[in-house]
């Protein structure tokens, strides 16, 4: 069990390494620049998918409330970013959102569907600012809904991820959890 642990880790370590990919809006348009920016950063790709893995831990309503709260205040983010008003802390509090994820799935934490909604919210908002930060020459409103849809995708790859691997029992997920706090710690620390 350890070793696979530790073949886990080392692959989302890897993952976790910073990519410049991100597409060029004058070349490729703003939607697909707003499409592609996610999936081009380990620690969006962590915590979204950490997203859909917690709800799918959660069931229920937190199976679309979850997701849903992540994506609107990401979207909330997003246009402070763009109307020029500032949040402190951005960049740490992204990387506290792979490792605060990664450990809610690690511990399988049960919370009510509003609390649950409320803790991805928090989060979120600092992701959407973080997006509404990086848009360089992008249309605002074509890259953000592009990075909109491909942040619900990531939720909806994680929820699928969560609901098949439930069906092997829990330790799966929750391994899936840890292994997301060790890609957090790898992108702050590396």
């Amino acid at each position: 069990m350890l070793k696979r642990l530790s073949y886990t880790a080392a692959i989302f370590a890897a993952a976790a390494a910073p990519a410049f990919a991100h597409l060029n809006p004058e070349e490729h348009g703003s939607m697909m620049a707003g499409l592609s920016h996610p999936l081009f950063g380990a620690d969006h790709i962590l915590a979204m998918v950490a997203v859909g893995i917690w709800a799918s831990q959660i069931g229920g309503r937190a199976l679309w409330a979850v997701p849903a709260a992540f994506v609107g205040t990401m979207a909330i983010g997003f246009a402070l970013a763009v109307a020029g008003i500032d949040l402190p802390f951005v960049e740490p509090a992204i990387l506290a959102s792979v490792i605060g994820l990664g450990l809610l799935v690690a511990a399988a934490v049960r919370l009510p569907v509003a609390a649950s909604a409320a803790v991805v919210a928090a989060f979120a908002l600092f992701h959407g600012h973080a997006h509404g930060g990086e848009l360089g020459t992008a249309g605002a409103l074509q890259f953000g809904l592009g990075f909109l849809i491909a942040t619900a995708g990531l939720h909806v790859a994680g929820l699928g991820l969560g609901i098949a691997l439930n069906r092997f029992g829990p330790v799966v997920a929750r391994l899936l959890g840890v292994a997301t706090v060790i890609g957090g710690a790898a992108i702050a620390f590396g």
